[in-house]
């Protein structure tokens, strides 16, 4: 039968003619034999009782019966090889993954890059604030009429250099000898998260994480130590990191992830500088509590909240408090996410709300489905951490050189 179809190129009514049966009896063998042959997991064809089996249907299996080749039991046979041929492709492609990322953190700790020196320090006592900027959303990769990675790489500086005007305009009134770097994710574009996305990327997934995200990552901390005493750095991952489709991979497998890894390790001789990425064997580890004294903020991306139409506030507010009410268990204060590309600040009761925007500029998806636009930016607030509060707060536009 597969002979006949696949080898000779018949139709089924052609099939039918030849062997005596109707077209619906052809193509109903077809199926069986096809499935039979995926069954025995070596692309033979099947025995000749499945190609010259005659009009009275001798030589096939009876229906129902559970041997190989019979309906029911050739589609489970079948169905039971496939999974393992997938389980054994994610494997191998995990493995992949990984070995690619070990070769890049182990030549990213051979850079040896000369230590930020640190900053003249501010010996003033008392009153003293920490300064916590906000990297979200860059989509590092992806290309648009007025944004690409250089674009990125540049705003990206010129957000360092105003947080630094804006810090010194604090510090004439009081010490801020601290940095808190919070990161939530989407850092990275990615490559084949949804179809078509390979038409939209500037640079693969490999330039993403392994080049583009850690040099300007690293640049920008190196431009932070050289006016704070010290760096610290929570970096949660988002969904445009993930590897393929939803599934495919191991959970903990993200490329946000890795692109603060890598960083971590170009920078490890810098003692001034410390990290928080969390990462659990086996789960995505998708959110992080920032303490800052009497303050604390929950990191998470914002993909946790579902919407077609923008901010979904419902949804916002539901979660926030539940997670507020013990499903984590962390006390925090305020709430940091990314993902809507809008800066947006919003009190729930007891919990702040804040949306991080992007340094991206135009979006053709936002504009059409969301009816959204946003101009460049990332956020820079100071908190005061006896009192547990925050006593400023800037939403820095991007457009524009300090």
């Amino acid at each position: 039968m597969v002979v006949l179809r696949d080898g000779h190129g018949f139709s089924y009514p052609e099939i039918g003619e030849r062997l005596g049966i109707s077209p619906d009896a052809a193509r109903g063998r077809y199926r069986r034999a096809t499935a039979a042959r995926l069954a025995r997991g070596d692309g033979s064809v099947p025995s000749a009782s499945f190609v010259h089996a005659g009009a009275d249907g001798a030589g096939l299996p009876p229906e129902g019966s559970d041997q190989p080749g019979s309906g029911e039991g050739a589609l489970r046979a079948a169905n039971s090889s496939l999974l393992r041929q997938l389980a054994q492709a994610k494997a191998k492609a995990a493995e992949l993954v990984g070995a690619v990322y070990e070769a890049a953190s182990d030549a990213a700790s051979a850079i040896n890059l000369p230590a930020v020196p640190p900053a003249v320090r501010d010996t003033r006592r008392g009153g003293e604030e920490v300064a916590v900027a906000v990297l979200s959303d860059w989509q590092l990769g992806k290309r648009t009429p007025s944004y690409n990675s250089a674009v990125c790489a540049e705003r990206i500086r010129v957000f360092g250099e105003k947080v630094i005007r804006l810090t010194e305009i604090q510090r004439a009134d009081h010490p801020v000898r601290q940095l808190r770097v919070h990161v939530l994710g989407d850092i990275v574009e990615g490559e084949m998260v949804f179809p078509g996305q390979a038409h939209l990327i500037d640079a693969s997934l490999y330039e993403q994480v392994v080049e583009s995200g850690p040099t300007i990552l690293a640049a920008f901390l190196r431009q932070m130590l050289a006016h704070f005493d010290s760096v610290h750095v929570v970096a949660v991952i988002g969904n445009h990191g993930r590897i393929g489709r939803k599934g495919d991979f191991d959970p903990q497998t993200n490329s946000d992830r890795m692109v603060y890894r890598i960083t971590q390790r170009i920078l490890e001789g810098e003692t001034r500088l410390t990290w928080d990425i969390p990462s659990i064997p086996n789960e995505r580890a998708w959110y992080a509590v920032s303490k800052i004294g009497a303050y604390s903020a929950l990191l998470i991306h914002g993909d946790q909240f579902r919407g077609t139409a923008g901010i979904p506030w419902y949804g916002l507010m539901k979660k926030a408090g539940g997670w507020a009410l013990g499903a984590i268990p962390e006390r925090f204060e305020d709430v940091d996410f990314g993902h809507f590309h809008q800066p947006t600040r919003v009190t729930l009761n007891n919990v702040t709300a804040r949306c991080s925007g992007s340094p991206e500029s135009h979006n053709d998806f936002a504009a059409e489905q969301l009816a959204a636009v946003g101009r460049p930016s990332q956020s820079l607030r100071f908190v005061h951490p006896e009192r547990g509060i925050v006593t400023a707060e800037y939403v820095v536009w991007l457009e524009e050189a300090a």
